[in-house]
């Protein structure tokens, strides 16, 4: 009887070694299921901004030519106005700007009036003539942009104090 206890034993001690193992197999299975999740996650957003900076770069290559256009039509001579070929411009341009939108690009607001906001604002000139505590936009003299709440460009202005 007591070989057959010391039998017992022996595999009471064997089950409890293998199920020791178990638990810590178990363990390493979940920290790698961690781990490759974490992995998954990481490559997704890196994926993803990859994505977005290539297309805020393809954004960034189109803006000096909605510049050109938007200047044409600011300085569209009197005699062109009501021209078929200049109205055809400003129809590319307002559908350029739809498009745009649709892809998530929005102008800034750097209205004459507007709080100057250096976040969104880039000044280039600034107006000493004028006095006061608060810096406001006196004109914009390049338009400015957001895509997915990031400035893309910030809009130039001119600043003066109100």
């Amino acid at each position: 009887m007591e070989e057959n206890d010391k039998k017992l034993q022996a595999k009471k001690a064997e089950i409890q070694k293998k199920l020791a193992e178990c638990d810590e197999l178990k363990l390493d299975l979940q920290r790698t299921r961690a781990d490759f999740e974490n992995y998954r996650k990481n490559t997704e957003n890196r994926i993803s901004s990859a994505q977005k900076l290539g297309e805020k770069k393809a954004i960034l290559q189109l803006l000096p030519i909605v510049d050109d256009i938007e200047r044409a039509i600011v300085h569209l001579p009197e005699e062109l106005k009501g021209n078929q070929w200049a109205e055809n411009v400003v129809k590319m341009h307002k559908n350029l700007d739809k498009n745009l939108s649709k892809i998530g690009v929005k102008k800034i607001n750097a209205q004459t009036g507007t709080v100057f906001n250096p976040e969104l604002h880039e000044a280039v000139q600034f107006d000493e003539a004028s006095d006061g505590d608060r810096e406001i936009v006196a004109a914009e003299l390049r338009t400015g942009y957001v895509v997915d709440g990031d400035v893309l460009r910030a809009s130039m202005v001119k600043v003066a104090r109100k």
